[in-house]
């Protein structure tokens, strides 16, 4: 059974907004080898048509050198895209439909190295179903004062375990936990 990961960036004030966090090459290198270790992407509707319009060729001319791997990385990769209001996507993706938990979990049944997913709703959800099997949160410090916060509404306590961590050069902290279960 592949595990689901999820990683994310947020602020010290629990904003999620991507806008409020600069990028920066050491951070782009990162979030590579993280998605090399997956074989999709899992993507809820929003996060998907964000990554597509910035990172699908030809998008990528107006992003500086050291953004290309990233942008290749996600390129190339399967994607699935959960939405009940998209008709069709491509990118190298399918749609998702129907029961979330269900669909979520044939995914992680299917051989390979995992799936790892982004934004701040569907991850929501899979967080009240139980099916993350890793997070990984990137602490930047900062304090945005708005944006949409993690996991705002989460109806349950999920209890973590604190796994690894990893310190970088703009001072952000990525900080690895798997659920205690």
């Amino acid at each position: 059974m592949r595990p689901l990961r999820y990683g994310i960036n947020v602020t010290l004030d629990g904003c999620c907004d991507h806008r409020a966090i600069p990028a920066d090459e050491e951070l782009h290198r990162h979030a590579v080898e993280n998605i090399e270790q997956a074989d999709a992407l899992l993507f809820g509707r929003v996060t998907y048509e964000m990554m597509e319009a910035a990172f699908r060729p030809p998008a990528r001319g107006a992003m500086p050198d050291w953004m290309e791997p990233f942008a290749r990385t996600i390129d190339a990769a399967k994607k699935y895209v959960v939405s009940s209001t998209l008709d069709r996507v491509d990118w190298n993706a399918e749609l998702v439909r129907g029961d979330l938990g269900q669909a979520v979990q044939q995914l992680k049944r299917e051989s390979g190295q995992g799936l790892f997913v982004g934004g701040v709703k569907l991850p929501q959800a899979l967080a009240e179903l139980g099916l993350i099997d890793e997070y990984e949160f990137v602490v930047h410090p900062r304090l945005a004062g708005h944006g949409p916060t993690l996991f705002a509404g989460l109806s349950k306590s999920v209890v973590l375990k604190l796994v690894s961590r990893l310190e970088f050069g703009s001072g952000a902290v990525a900080l690895r936990y798997e659920p205690r279960r």
